[in-house]
């Protein structure tokens, strides 16, 4: 054969692409006069050369020593493009061997790949010659592989516009039967084929849809059941099945030939018809007359995968609207379920888990207030005369009996007027009684008169004497009255100076706003703590609830009186304060966390 003509017998290889090196081998050693050819690749950066592909066959197990040899010519080809070297025998006697690398041009960028021929003892220009000649044939399979690449580009678009045709007819159907129908029918007459079958996945199953020029079949029929059973096979490998089976084929054919043997069918395929890249049909084709090319099994998977999505639409579209909203809701539970954003899926869930919790579950409820203890029995201590003050002996908060001294003013002006009338008394009784022994009655009534007069006057400074020291007119606390810090400064009649508050039946009084007063009732129970011990709280019942609301900073505020509910420590004071907890029954948990916001809404939007 011409060499032009062998070269590109080369370049356009026909068979199947594992049988191409062996050939390139065979006719490259054969331009070379080798007896035997290697073909080593490695990854490139960095990479170990291996070896990928023999000629003859026989040579496979290639002598350590040789294989050595050859690694050494693959890279000293690999620089230059081509090399030689000479290998000796290893035994005396035997023929010396020459070695021929032949650096490879491929479309795969990353690998690196050389031919390595053995030839026998050959003359120095016969090398040169060899080299030259093996020179021409480095591009050979980058141009078998241009070659193959459009070859099947051109098949593609034969089959791609097969498909196309194909759809036109599919797309013109409303229902699923007839786009089956149609589909297996134009497939048999388009590639020759005896019959054409769909299957569909259903409950599990794959169901038969349509057999080609046969409107109708009985499900019942064995060959309908031995068929489903094949169309299975390929559905559950999620491969395609061809018989006879090629030799680098890996499936399960069992089904298949069972049924090619009982049918008597020579030639058949099964190709998946994949939706959303998940198996959901079977389309099955039966032949006499030859077996399948790559073609048209190519043509058949481009078919399969473009309509795939129009049948697929036409099943669902068919079914009634329960079945409908069951796949719906089922799609729906996958996607919740399955195990894609298993994070977002989580919080998703805690979320809703926690919604649900606090729509359901109620917890006890309490309204917070602030509060003071008061007492039940103050007195007021005040001044009973214009003065000034002398002397203070208590302080706030300091406890008192009945009778002890508060406060001293200054009597030093009611010591000389007591003075002054005692002074006048008696000298209006010896006026009275000189004028008796003289017989002098008016005089003496006169005198006597003045007398009683100075004596009243005395008696009333007495009595003011007395009221200077002011004394506490109970057992109790003071609760006002710091002045110490006013000695010597005038007060006048009536001003109050102290409040001094009995320690027994203490109260709390609650300031509670307006808009929580819906929630309070006499009777309901309550605890209270005090700023002073936080960590104490006092169980309290409510008694009495003001009926009249009180301005203040924060708003209206009702006054809500509280008893203690045991008696109370000795260190509590009139005048303490703190936080009051009344409890007003279970409440839901999300209406505690949003009832605010929902009243300030109502009452900004008036909803």
């Amino acid at each position: 054969m011409d060499p032009a003509a062998a070269i590109r017998e080369i370049h356009q290889f026909p068979d199947h692409p594992g049988r191409f090196w062996p050939a390139f081998l065979e006719f490259a050693s054969g331009q070379a006069r080798a007896e035997a050819a290697i073909l080593l690749t490695r990854k490139r950066n960095p990479g170990t050369w291996k070896p990928l592909s023999h000629w003859p066959e026989a040579s496979r197990n290639i002598p350590p020593k040789l294989l050595q040899a050859a690694e050494k010519i693959s890279d000293a080809a690999l620089q230059k493009g081509t090399a030689w070297a000479c290998v000796p025998g290893a035994k005396a006697g035997e023929t010396d061997l020459v070695l021929f690398g032949l650096r490879l041009h491929q479309e795969d960028a990353g690998q690196d790949s050389v031919a390595v021929f053995v030839a026998g003892g050959t003359r120095d220009g016969e090398k040169e010659r060899t080299l030259a000649g093996l020179q021409l044939l480095a591009d050979a399979p980058a141009v078998y592989q241009r070659e193959r690449a459009a070859r099947r580009a051109l098949q593609q678009m034969a089959a791609v516009g097969e498909t196309l045709d194909m759809l036109v007819l599919l797309n013109a159907e409303k229902n699923h039967f007839a786009a089956a129908m149609t589909l297996v029918n134009e497939t048999a007459a388009r590639i020759g084929c005896s019959r054409v079958s769909l299957g569909w996945l259903e409950k599990g199953y794959v169901r038969l849809q349509a057999v080609s020029h046969m409107e109708r079949f009985e499900r019942k029929m064995e060959i309908v059941g031995r068929l489903e059973a094949a169309m299975e096979e390929a559905l559950d490998q999620d491969e395609e099945i061809v018989l006879p089976p090629g030799e680098q084929s890996g499936a399960v054919v069992r089904d298949h030939a069972q049924f090619a043997a009982e049918q008597g069918v020579p030639y058949m395929v099964s190709l998946p018809i994949r939706l959303d890249g998940e198996p959901v049909g079977v389309l099955s084709c039966e032949r006499q007359q030859a077996p399948f090319t790559e073609k048209e099994l190519l043509g058949l998977r481009v078919l399969c995968d473009q309509t795939a999505r129009r049948l697929g639409d036409l099943k669902a579209a068919g079914r009634w609207w329960g079945a409908k909203l069951a796949d719906a809701l089922r799609d729906k539970t996958s996607a919740l379920l399955g195990v894609e954003h298993t994070l977002a899926k989580g919080c998703a869930l805690l979320a809703c888990l926690l919604l649900a919790a606090m729509i359901v579950i109620k917890i006890p409820y309490r309204v917070e207030a602030p509060f003071i203890l008061k007492s039940d029995d103050v007195r007021q201590v005040s001044v009973p005369f214009e003065g000034y003050i002398d002397e203070v002996h208590v302080r706030i908060g300091q406890q008192v009996r009945q009778g002890d001294l508060l406060l001293s003013l200054d009597s030093d002006d009611l010591l000389l007027e007591e003075a002054a009338a005692v002074a006048n008394q008696i000298r209006y009784l010896r006026e009275a009684e000189k004028a008796r022994a003289r017989g002098a009655l008016v005089d003496m009534q006169i005198a006597q008169a003045q007398a009683d007069q100075a004596a009243a006057q005395l008696e009333l400074v007495r009595y003011r004497l007395g009221q200077a020291q002011l004394r506490s007119p109970i057992d109790g606390i003071v609760v006002e009255g710091d002045l110490e810090e006013l000695r010597g400064a005038p007060v006048d009649k009536g001003n109050v100076l102290f409040k001094v508050a009995r320690s027994e039946n203490l109260f709390a009084q609650i300031r509670l706003n307006e808009r929580d007063i819906h929630e309070i009732a006499a009777g309901q129970p309550g605890q209270i703590a005090f700023v002073s011990q936080p960590r104490l709280k006092f169980a309290m019942r409510m008694e009495r609830i003001d009926p009249v609301a009180q301005a203040g900073e924060e708003g209206n505020l009702f006054h809500v009186r509280a008893a203690p509910a045991e008696a109370p420590p000795g260190w509590w004071r009139p005048g303490m304060s703190g936080i009051a907890k009344v409890e007003v029954g279970k409440r839901r948990i999300l209406w505690i966390i949003t009832h605010r916001t929902i009243d300030f809404l109502r009452m900004r939007l008036w909803m």
